[in-house]
């Protein structure tokens, strides 16, 4: 049964799960049809016109576009009201509107900046819906590893709340997951607690789905006494909700699961069983795969008399569902197996004749559509790889320009989970440099050209920087800080930064006796000191990364009492690159509210081996 798992996750999570984000309240086109009067008069606002655009957007099922618009609508609004509880509400409303639509792409952007929206409101049960919608869709694109790992946090976040029948959603469509992918002892596990929690809620229609789950893994692993006991359990409770569709589909997966173990008998008496009902019913696409089945079965018996009357049927039903006018015709011919003896044989070679030329006019308009379809399906999949694309592209922009502002386990970190918590670095290496003379400078230089010399300087100590693995904080003016043993594993943040320190001299060097950068020409001062920090980003909008601690504080000193064109270090950082650079000791020098430090300048290195 391909669509069948399809058909759990469509009830269970497109409309379950609005269901239960929006207010525990089932779809109801009359609800949407009496609000519009309220839209229209227009005189809501604040959190009643929040409510109201998402209670249209929810029970509008007739006209997909329009909830979609609410949907927009919601966004916009929540956006503007900065409620992020209603932002979520929203995307998963779009979400979902372009999931039925099959816009997989777009639907899984609209999950996740409904995730996003959630962590903002740190709203747990928004949270865990997200993700499972999310896992949902990677589920139907067929990424099997991406889904068992949203279904994963998703449970992992609705067990922190109170909504028992949300979390049994989620299990349950883990639970499907790993039953596609044959995982059944996984599968048993997450189908027995879904199956207790729908009991425990009296949620029926769950606790049903739950069963005739069940059911399908022991069938495949052979147990067919529990899988007859599970599915039967299943179509009693759906019998009695009156939901006669999936039990279809219920019987005819178990025929065609005793199919392929070769109990012909068994495998028919359940498609009979599915065949009654959907005809009972009215259920044109069960019943024409329950002729399907039957044609097959009768073949591998073969009986082809039969298997052809039932494939027959299959081609009329089929066709009905999809109301093809002129396919139905060459379906509605039935083969006439007692033809009257009494008929001449010229009778007999016309009507074979006239059977013989409407059967090949059907059969050549049915692959007529085959092909349309064909060529159909071939744009789509063109269309969504192009997509996939741009997508991805878009995403590796972001994160490009993320990590031009943040160091990269910080970027991930918000990413992940949308803020960044401060963290204490015991040793970490601090670096400031200073150009002498550049406020008088700056002020005869018009915007653009100073702007021209700062990028001048900064570009080449950014690359200096990331050379030798560090981390560059900020610039303040023609301040540049930098620092090393942020986010590493490596204890020589000092003797890098040492060496850093000694190419950016190089360089300013370098450029003043560069008679073409004659206008470029500073001397620089640096100040280095290791010691304690703090790091962390500050401000929800333009927001920086910044370190604090009195680490900082005595750089910035070391700094100022340097000289030009020298690197003044402290002695925490003289004692940690003693061994391979050459110092010159400057002795105790009084510092304004530090009292006497030890300082250094730096000469250059005693060898190129690292410490």
């Amino acid at each position: 049964m391909k669509s069948f798992n399809f058909l759990i996750k469509a009830y269970l999570t497109v409309g379950f799960v609005c269901f239960q984000v929006l207010g525990n309240f089932a779809q109801d086109q009359r609800i949407s049809d009496s609000l519009k009067k309220i839209y229209l008069e227009d005189e809501l606002l604040g959190l009643e016109k929040l409510e109201l655009l998402q209670k249209l957007s929810f029970n509008e099922i007739t006209d997909l576009p329009l909830s979609l618009n609410y949907a927009s609508e919601l966004i916009d609004l929540s956006n503007i009201e900065k409620n992020y509880e209603y932002l979520s509400k929203g995307y998963i409303l779009k979400g979902n509107i372009n999931r039925i639509l099959g816009n997989l792409d777009i639907a899984l952007e609209d999950y996740f900046k409904s995730l996003k929206a959630a962590t903002k409101a740190q709203y747990y049960y928004s949270e865990g819906v997200a993700y499972m919608s999310i896992a949902d869709v990677y589920s139907e694109m067929g990424n099997s590893n991406n889904a068992e790992i949203y279904y994963k946090k998703a449970i992992l976040l609705l067990r922190k709340t109170d909504d028992t029948i949300s979390l049994a959603t989620a299990l349950i469509n883990a639970g499907d997951e790993a039953f596609n992918i044959k995982k059944y002892d996984l599968a048993l596990q997450y189908f027995e607690e879904s199956g207790l929690l729908f009991k425990k809620s009296d949620y029926l229609i769950g606790s049903a789905y739950n069963k005739g789950n069940m059911g399908m893994v022991y069938a495949e692993q052979g147990n067919n006494n529990l899988a007859e006991e599970n599915i039967n359990e299943a179509i009693k409770i759906l019998e009695e909700l009156e939901d006669y569709s999936p039990i279809a589909e219920y019987l005819t997966y178990m025929s065609d699961i005793y199919k392929k173990k070769g109990d012909f008998p068994t495998a028919l008496g359940y498609t009979n069983r599915s065949l009654e009902l959907a005809k009972k019913y009215g259920l044109k696409k069960q019943i024409s795969e329950s002729n399907l089945q039957l044609s097959e079965l009768y073949e591998q018996a073969g009986d082809l008399t039969a298997s052809y009357k039932h494939y027959k049927e299959h081609i009329l039903y089929r066709d009905s569902v999809r109301n093809i006018e002129t396919v139905q015709q060459m379906a509605d011919q039935r083969t006439n197996f007692e033809v009257s003896q009494k008929q001449t044989e010229v009778d007999l070679a016309e009507q074979r004749e006239k059977n013989q030329r409407n059967m090949t006019i059907g059969t050549a308009i049915a692959l007529l559509l085959i092909g349309i379809m064909a060529i159909g399906l071939y744009r789509r999949n063109n269309f969504i790889r192009k997509t996939k694309q741009i997508i991805e592209e878009e995403r590796d922009r972001s994160d490009r320009l993320l990590l031009n502002i943040l160091p990269e386990e910080t970027a991930e970190e918000l990413k992940n989970y949308g803020t960044v918590k401060a963290k204490k670095y015991e040793a970490t290496t601090v670096l400031f440099t200073d150009f002498k003379g550049f406020t008088s400078y700056s002020e005869k230089l018009s915007p653009e050209a100073l702007v021209k010399t700062v990028g001048f300087y900064f570009s080449k100590f950014d690359a200096i920087m990331e050379k030798y693995g560090l981390e560059k904080i900020k610039t303040i003016g023609d301040a540049y800080m930098c620092a090393g043993g942020l986010n590493d594993n490596e204890k020589d943040h000092a003797y890098r930064m040492v060496l850093a320190a000694l190419e950016i001299v190089a360089f300013v060097e370098e450029t003043k006796n560069d008679v073409t950068a004659s206008e470029l020409t500073f001397d620089i001062r640096i100040g280095i000191n290791t010691g304690p920090v703090v790091a962390g980003v500050v401000g929800t909008t333009k927001f920086a990364y910044d370190i604090w601690g009195d680490a900082v504080n005595v750089a910035s000193r070391m700094e100022s009492m340097s000289e030009p064109g020298r690197i003044n270090i402290s002695e925490n950082t003289y004692t940690l690159i003693k061994e391979a650079a050459d110092c010159e000791y400057r002795g105790e020098i009084d510092v304004k509210n530090r009292g006497k430090l030890k300082m250094y300048f730096v000469k250059g290195l005693k060898s190129s081996v690292p410490i």
